[in-house]
């Protein structure tokens, strides 16, 4: 039951992702065919919102709900990002997919989605199996 806010929490995600059609197939085709505005909207509106609460927490130096520091570690740049990103996006660009909206196209019925989610597990567990051979 102590987990309860948390499905609490992801349900009203869930919602939030369905009702602004980030989980559309088709909204998702427009942005990467560069027809409409919609979801480069909500994704820089996403970033703007991310580096405004980032920089709130650098300068005020807030702390965790339980006291504890916040930490933002510096990231140094590789290679690898960039074609994980490729890789990422194109897989976006096929499935009409990412990651965060996955379980809210299955709860809406979308059950093809489900081939997608059981994919991105593998590409994760095949990445598990790889990443002391990669570059990093």
């Amino acid at each position: 039951m102590r987990n309860a806010k948390y499905l609490i929490a992801g349900v009203l995600f869930g919602i939030v992702l369905v009702k602004s059609e980030v989980v559309s197939w088709f909204r998702i085709q427009e942005m990467f065919r560069l027809q409409a505005f919609h979801m480069y909207g909500i994704i820089g509106s996403a970033i703007i919102v991310g580096m405004i609460s980032v920089l709130i927490i650098k300068r005020f130096e807030l702390k965790t709900i339980t006291g504890e520091d916040i930490t933002i570690p510096t990231k140094k740049f590789h290679w690898g990002n960039v074609y994980g990103g490729l890789i990422f996006g194109l897989g976006w660009a096929i499935t009409g997919a990412c990651p965060g909206p996955l379980f809210a196209q299955i709860g809406s019925g979308f059950l093809v989605t489900i081939v997608t989610l059981l994919s991105a597990i593998a590409g994760t567990w095949v990445y598990g199996m790889l990443r002391e051979k990669l570059p990093h």
